[in-house]
């Protein structure tokens, strides 16, 4: 699985642009992915705040993460503007039949997929050989550009997740 998307991301935009991350509790199908790079493109062609026209770009990385991101210091986004995005993404939950919202579901790379699992069952994963401290965590609560090139893929032991397990020690 190739993990580089850092270079698909607009180098003019400020570290410090705003970044949301919505995570699909499947992956999209390539017909569904050509459909939602449209609805992502027509999406930011139109995305306004008051009026004005929102510095914004809109991914869809990995077949299954739609990642936009709004450069605040060309305009502020609303919360007009961010309640339209947020309707793009229901609408794209509707047509598609997914749920991109589930909060609970933590998405790491493992053998060379995304994989899914219900925050409940971490410490069983860990348990089992599942997953361990260097399992790959895709960490959906960034918040900036700057965080999404260099906190969204990283290892479990680096992320929040590191307080939630208890690791086995080797001895």
């Amino acid at each position: 699985m190739n993990l580089e998307y850092k270079y698909l991301l607009d180098g003019s935009f400020h570290p410090g642009s705003r970044v949301w991350v919505y995570q699909c509790n499947r992956l999209f199908t390539v017909n569904e992915a050509l459909q939602i790079e449209e609805l992502l493109k027509e999406f930011i062609r139109q995305w306004h705040s008051h009026g004005t026209p929102v510095k914004g770009e809109a991914h869809l990385f990995f077949g299954q993460f739609i990642v936009l991101v709004a450069d605040e210091t060309a305009t502020g986004v609303s919360g007009c503007s961010t309640d339209s995005s947020v309707r793009l993404i229901k609408d794209i939950e509707q047509r598609f039949g997914v749920n991109m919202f589930d909060r609970t579901t933590l998405a790491f790379a493992v053998k060379d997929k995304v994989q899914l699992l219900p925050l409940s069952q971490l410490q069983y994963a860990f348990d089992n050989g599942f997953i361990d401290g260097d399992t790959l965590y895709f960490n959906n609560l960034v918040q900036t550009k700057e965080e999404l090139e260099t906190k969204w893929i990283v290892p479990v032991k680096e992320s929040w997740l590191k307080s939630r397990v208890k690791l086995k020690v080797e001895g």
